[in-house]
């Protein structure tokens, strides 16, 4: 299934675009504020966004510049009113992929949506989040909001382990298996205490990530 996020405040034209994609097979969800799509961004990678210029709490290219602070590859369609130039050369500049003028023919953007992800692919499981938190896989970085945090082999695979079962409490026998005893380097149970120890520091004691008591670990995203 591909997912899309529409951030797009006038609640007409964002549903009748979601009824018309989701009828081609995609699965759309609607964000009537920056804020709501951060959000949402936060605790899962869509497909493809599309992002209507003028939004009520900021523009466009705030967004744009945002996504590609911890999402360089997802694919960003921005929308925008017609010879508005400075608002296309604004997107392009923040990171936009691509753009359509409004108003806008339904089959022309689903050419362009079709068109985009043909060049790109389907990045979303390139990226794991949660909260600040995000790790691009394809490039082997984490980032906390826009800061790149610098993680040793091990730090990085304990923190990747735990993004991949996000929600999941990962029990320290497992993360001990996957970390250490899978690269043939059997170590003791305080080895994995220390290095969550070291962790936390460097994610600046993330309130995402939980202890268990005497079982493990979990990351989950915060209400």
């Amino acid at each position: 299934m591909i997912d899309i996020y529409y951030v797009e405040d006038d609640e007409t034209i964002s549903q009748t675009v979601k009824e018309f994609l989701e009828r081609r097979g995609f699965q759309v969800s609607i964000f009537q504020t920056i804020a709501d799509a951060k959000l949402a961004l936060k605790k899962m990678c869509p497909t493809l966004v599309l992002v209507d210029w003028n939004m009520p709490d900021g523009s466009g290219a705030m967004l744009c510049q945002w996504i590609r602070e911890g999402w360089k590859e997802l694919p960003v369609i921005f929308l925008t009113v017609r010879g508005d130039s400075r608002d296309i050369v604004s997107g392009f500049q923040n990171g936009a992929d691509d753009y359509i003028v409004k108003p806008f023919e339904l089959d022309v953007l689903l050419s362009r949506i079709q068109a985009l992800l043909r060049r790109t692919g389907d990045v979303s499981k390139q990226y794991l989040s949660c909260d600040a938190i995000s790790l691009d896989q394809k490039r082997m970085r984490v980032y906390l909001g826009s800061e790149e945090i610098r993680l040793s082999p091990s730090e990085y695979q304990l923190l990747l382990v735990l993004l991949q079962n996000k929600g999941k409490t990962v029990t320290r026998e497992k993360l001990l298996e996957k970390v250490w005893d899978s690269n043939g380097n059997y170590v003791n149970d305080n080895t994995l205490t220390v290095a969550m120890k070291r962790l936390r520091e460097k994610l600046r004691q993330p309130a995402c990530l939980k202890t268990v008591r005497s079982i493990g670990y979990i990351l989950e995203d915060m209400k």
